[in-house]
């Protein structure tokens, strides 16, 4: 008899999610292998979500409700497993985009996670640790579902024009990933402005930071180090990073200039070649 593995389902989201998709999948008297094929997946990363050896996405679970009709179960359950998965210290941070009614930031190096792409994700998360990378990707992209929600949050990101230049993940990848941007050129609740070269020194100079405004609770700042992340609602502080993110906003090019700067950097560095 093939052994199967039995799961706590109070260990961890993870193990909960595994242990209802197996419930949910033996009740409607179907195999792996069968449910795989109604997904579109194959019984294998069935078996494995259901043993905990694999993170599910939003859309597994999406198509794995409609077929089991478990009513929405599993993309419920799907925001928890995917939350437990994030680092330890970023969770806090997840869960301030989450309540955030407006969120600002100045990136100098790189594009913010909340618009990366699927590709622009995987090549910083793998930089220096390949480790289940698919489903470290997986996860950091889950963040993104907040400007699914029915009131999204304002989203402003102003980024160092040397961020389009830093070459992640290789020319295809950072063609797609400016692509990516110029989508949100006229979606008013998700703003980009490049802050250009001819800026000079700027107060962002001292690196990147996250502004989180909400309903009714004191604006969070938050900035970040390696593999530590600090959220400070501490009034001094917040005042001096609102002040420089105004000057940056300032300082920067208008969303309509940033375009088509965007535009520019996309087909001159990023596009096709002649042989």
């Amino acid at each position: 008899m093939t052994h199967i593995n039995v799961l706590d389902p109070g260990a961890s989201p993870l193990d909960y999610y595994g242990y209802e998709l197996r419930r949910l999948r033996e009740a409607s008297g179907l195999t792996q292998k069968q449910l795989g094929d109604i997904l579109n997946y194959t019984g294998s990363l069935v078996g494995q979500i259901e043993t905990a050896r694999k993170v599910p996405t939003p859309e597994f679970s999406e198509r794995a409700d409609a077929a089991l009709g478990s009513d929405g179960l599993l993309s419920r359950l799907v925001e928890l497993v995917l939350r437990s998965q994030l680092p330890a210290w970023f969770r806090q941070v997840a869960e301030l985009e989450a309540r955030a009614t407006e969120i600002g930031t100045f990136q100098a190096n790189m594009v913010h996670g909340l618009l990366q792409t699927r590709a622009y994700a995987g090549a910083t998360l793998g930089a220096l640790d390949q480790t289940d990378l698919d489903d470290r990707t997986a996860v950091r992209l889950a963040r993104q579902r907040i400007f699914e929600k029915t009131k999204p949050p304002v989203f402003w990101m102003v980024i160092s024009e040397a961020a389009l230049y830093q070459e992640i993940g290789g020319r295809e990848t950072m063609r797609g990933q400016l692509a990516h941007l110029l989508n949100f050129e006229h979606t008013p609740r998700i703003n980009v402005q490049v802050l250009p070269y001819s800026a000079g020194a700027h107060p962002g100079l001292t690196g990147s930071f996250t502004l989180f405004r909400f309903a009714s609770d004191p604006v969070i700042v938050y900035t970040e180090g390696y593999g530590s992340g600090h959220p400070s609602a501490n009034p001094d502080t917040v005042q001096d990073c609102s002040l420089r993110y105004d000057h940056l906003r300032a300082a920067a090019l208008s969303p309509k200039d940033s375009a088509e700067l965007i535009r520019g950097v996309m087909e001159d560095r990023y596009g096709e070649q002649l042989a």
